[in-house]
């Protein structure tokens, strides 16, 4: 087994050693392909995209968008386990200057500056998720400018709160249902009135909410967006929810048919009489709608939503963040590239590029002739 790699803050520009995340590709424990976008970073004068030197789970994830590095600051690392955990580093100059970072706590550079600099104690910080510089300065906001009060209440294994109310909240709430095993305590949406109700589940208010939720001890929660028209909703919500200290249970319908191959990743949903097929491997926060058939040996990527019906033959690779539409038939060893989008009852002999739309009904590749 190789050893876990430390990937690092490249130097941009000789002249210029501090860079701004643009973009965050990833979270904490996510697992990665060789190739795949990590993150871009901008300078003055370049921007570049950080990609994966080889496949692995990320771990230690240390930024967030808008933070700002320096050449040779650790993003994170990869692991062939996402329960490895990093070794101790010895720390820094700069980090003994700032004071010495609890155990177990994991906080940027740029959050733990700015704590510092309002006299944020960095040990009443809670553990549960990564301190980026955003999460401090909304700590900072509900408190005017004081310390945040940590959450007292024990953490309730049973409750479960839903982040959207839209159709797709719908059927995660009967999915809850089915499985017996949680308690939906309400729905989060920014767009929805408070006090209303989803099928009997009553919106608690938008995404201010959740450190209120946290404090009560909740700390499960369902990503109910689906993102069809654009997966960036879905993913910042992943994101929200993270930075909040919520964790993801993988939710799978009774009546559903998993292979024991099978290997699911945290918050993934099976929907109603789908089935996933054997050695099949299946990212973060994945959708696997009702009756959707995933055969054997696929790889599917972060954050991808197969909608109801959908037929992926075997070895089927779908990238991070793929939309397949409603009747959508793949065919064997075809790769469809990140964040591409197929249209309801397409069908797709061959691979398809990262970013392609192919319109509902359309045969791909346009000029295939029919066999």
């Amino acid at each position: 087994m190789p050893d876990p790699i430390e990937v690092l803050v490249p130097l941009l520009n000789p002249n210029e050693p501090e860079v701004q995340v643009a973009r965050v590709n990833v979270i904490e424990g996510q697992k990665v392909q060789e190739g795949d976008p990590l993150c871009t970073l901008e300078s003055t004068k370049s921007v570049t995209e950080v990609t994966a030197v080889r496949a692995g789970f990320i771990v230690g994830l240390e930024f967030a968008e808008s933070d700002l590095l320096r050449a040779g600051d650790r993003l994170c690392w990869l692991a062939d386990d996402s329960k490895w955990t990093p070794p101790e580093m010895k720390p820094s100059p700069a980090d003994v200057d700032e004071g010495a970072i609890p155990d177990g706590l994991r906080i940027t550079k740029p959050g733990l500056r700015l704590a510092r600099d309002h006299g944020l104690d960095p040990t009443r910080l809670p553990r549960e998720t990564l301190i980026t510089e955003s999460v401090v300065r909304r700590i900072l906001a509900l408190e005017g400018g004081g310390e945040m009060e940590l959450p007292e209440a024990d953490f309730n294994a049973g409750a479960i709160v839903v982040y959207g109310g839209g159709g797709h909240g719908k059927s995660v709430i009967d999915l809850i249902r089915a499985l017996g095993q949680y308690q939906v305590v309400g729905v989060i949406d920014d767009g929805l009135k408070r006090g209303t109700d989803v099928m009997g589940v009553p919106v608690i208010g938008g995404g201010d909410q959740l450190p209120r939720l946290a404090k009560d001890g909740v700390r499960l929660a369902v990503n109910a967006v689906g993102g069809i028209g654009d997966i960036t909703s879905r993913i910042q919500i992943f994101q929200r929810l993270l930075e909040a200290g919520f964790g993801f249970p993988t939710l799978i319908h009774p009546t559903a048919f998993i292979e024991p191959t099978v290997q699911l990743g945290q918050g993934v949903q099976v929907f109603p009489h789908a089935y996933i097929g054997s050695d099949t491997d299946v990212g973060f926060g994945t959708i696997i709608n009702t009756a959707a058939i995933v055969s054997h040996d696929c790889r599917l990527g972060a954050y991808v939503n197969v909608a109801p019906g959908a037929l992926l033959a075997g070895a089927v690779t779908l990238d991070e963040g793929v939309l397949i539409g409603m009747g959508v038939t793949l065919n064997l060893n075809v790769t469809v590239g990140s964040k591409a989008r197929i249209g309801n009852s397409a069908v797709i002999k061959e691979d398809v590029p990262s970013g392609k739309m192919i319109r509902a009904g359309d045969i791909w590749p346009q000029d295939s002739e029919e066999s």
